[in-house]
């Protein structure tokens, strides 16, 4: 079953065409690159499926929800559902990691203390992280603050992770752990995941399916290992 399915969308930025012709699927539990120049439109494809970008042209659809024309409160829900890792982390520098991970699950509508504490424990061991769960984000390296953001994405058992550039702000020998973090995370719970990069090395060591963003639109959309 597709936990992701676009037909003849086309991805706007306000006015600005930026894909046009977008076709394609993404299984449950597959792993999958989405590969692109910087530039080409990862990012807004992402933003798309995540309800930032409204879907006008085509119809697509993320699980149970259908991006043509999503409604506010449906974009909550849908947020709720996924895992969003993004390459410049975006956590709340004035609260440290429990409090961080602590305002997500409060946001999403998860206030009893006992739950809270006890997904806050699981994800945090998951990321190998449990030792930093009262650090600032800025006593924490670049690879450790990446490993709290998948934590963070973790939070609400999402059958979808995806990621934009995770790996991009990045030295090589970190950018493999967390590579080896997520490939983990898809094989042993079945979650799915798209991760937008354009660093063929990493691909290369850690296969996954293929989908190439090329000329404004989504040129090969058959399963493909590098």
């Amino acid at each position: 079953m597709d936990i992701i399915t676009l037909q003849n969308a086309a991805i706007y930025q306000s006015e600005h065409l930026i894909l046009k012709d977008v076709n394609f699927n993404l299984a449950e539990g597959e792993f999958a690159y989405l590969v692109g120049k910087t530039g080409s439109g990862k990012t807004s494809l992402m933003k798309t499926l995540y309800g930032e970008i409204p879907l006008k042209v085509g119809t697509g659809r993320l699980g149970k929800y259908n991006l043509t024309n999503i409604s506010k409160s449906k974009i909550f829900e849908l947020r709720r559902s996924l895992g969003i890792v993004f390459q410049d982390f975006q956590l709340l520098m004035d609260r440290n990691v429990e409090q961080n991970l602590l305002f997500v699950l409060n946001a999403t509508g998860t206030e009893d203390k006992h739950e809270c504490a006890v997904r806050i424990q699981n994800v945090l061991n998951l990321v190998g992280m449990e030792d930093r769960r009262y650090k600032m984000p800025h006593q924490l390296s670049g690879g450790e603050q990446q490993r709290i953001v998948i934590a963070r994405a973790l939070l609400n058992f999402p059958k979808l992770i995806l990621a934009d550039e995770p790996t991009a702000n990045l030295d090589p020998d970190t950018a493999n752990d967390i590579m080896d973090l997520l490939h983990f995370i898809n094989q042993k719970y079945k979650t799915a995941v798209l991760m937008a990069t354009h660093n063929y090395l990493l691909m290369e060591k850690f296969h996954g399916n293929i989908i190439r963003v090329v000329d404004g639109t989504i040129k090969q959309v058959h399963l493909e290992t590098v």
